[in-house]
């Protein structure tokens, strides 16, 4: 029998929850007393777990107002009410992707998995029965553009590519032709990986979205690929990225690769933008739509 995505991504959190529960336990095990001690080292084991330092000292500011020590008699209970705070301070949103029509950019670095997710949310998309087009607009690397084209015929969707080299924004004016074309209600274009640092290339991606916007008919959303196991250091390229292009969301990949899975709750803090998906490997199923709630519950243990 196949597992549940919950299980999955249960199984690809474990590094993180183990090492959030192990600490947890190790602290309520020291005794009764929940002194300045206790809560001081809570806020370090999430600090280590990448929640980020502010979203850390929110979170164990809220626990220690509205906990008492019979709330927290065993580390489970402590374990509980550290869900339900992690869990409230997640974007609980509709989910960007569902809108239709829409046309959506996918950013990011190198090597965070763009082309991948393209691949898989249009492979999903068309499943449930929508009109998708790709565009292959990560015209610098050969590689990028074959992967996407398998994953095209994988979906059987349609897919716009030029040659190496071309122009990135020339694509998009053929994708988003193509949309109008064949009456697609879903445009998904993949962009070429770049550092935050170069304002060459961030200015390049904003000449992508000006086209985007000037062609498509439908919404344009961006949206940030980012590798989970970069942490806070992936955090830093948000940070870019949101300033040049006002992203809408965050495709957060690799989860099942780091212990670092409060990177969620620091980007929820910190950037106030939703995650979109989450990835915790390779299949086609295991992206799937973000649930506050559900990732609250397989990070922490409860």
């Amino acid at each position: 029998m196949s597992p549940t995505w919950f299980e999955r991504l249960s199984s690809g959190l474990s590094r993180t929850r183990d090492q959030i529960g192990d600490r947890v336990a190790t602290i309520v095990g020291r005794g009764p007393a929940v002194g300045e001690a206790f809560w001081e080292e809570l806020e370090e084991t999430l600090i280590g777990a990448d929640m980020g330092a502010a979203a850390s000292m929110e979170i164990v500011a809220a626990l220690k107002t509205s906990s008492r020590r019979e709330d927290l008699a065993d580390a489970q209970a402590v374990l509980e009410a550290l869900s339900a705070s992690v869990a409230s301070r997640l974007p609980d949103v509709p989910d960007v992707l569902a809108a239709s029509p829409l046309t959506v950019l996918f950013v990011g670095v190198n090597g965070a998995g763009k082309t991948t997710s393209v691949g898989k949310i249009a492979a999903s998309a068309a499943a449930s029965g929508r009109s998708v087009v790709v565009g292959s607009a990560d015209t610098y690397r050969a590689a990028a553009i074959e992967q996407l084209r398998e994953w095209a015929v994988r979906a059987n969707v349609p897919i716009v590519e030029r040659e190496r080299g071309a122009d990135p924004a020339a694509v998009v004016f053929d994708t988003l032709a193509r949309a109008r074309e064949t009456g697609a209600d879903l445009v998904l274009v993949d962009t070429a990986g770049r550092l935050h640092t170069s304002p060459d290339l961030m200015d390049e991606l904003r000449k992508v979205r000006r086209v985007a916007r000037a062609q498509s008919t439908y919404p344009v959303r961006s949206l940030l690929v980012m590798d989970a196991t970069t942490g806070q250091n992936g955090l830093a390229q948000a940070r870019a990225f949101h300033a040049a292009l006002d992203l809408d969301g965050i495709v957060l990949t690799k989860l099942d690769g780091t212990a670092k899975g409060g990177i969620v709750v620091a980007i929820a803090h910190d950037l106030g933008l939703p995650i979109v998906r989450i990835g915790v490997g390779e299949k086609l199923e295991d992206l799937r739509a973000f649930d506050p709630h559900e990732f609250a519950r397989a990070l922490v243990g409860t």
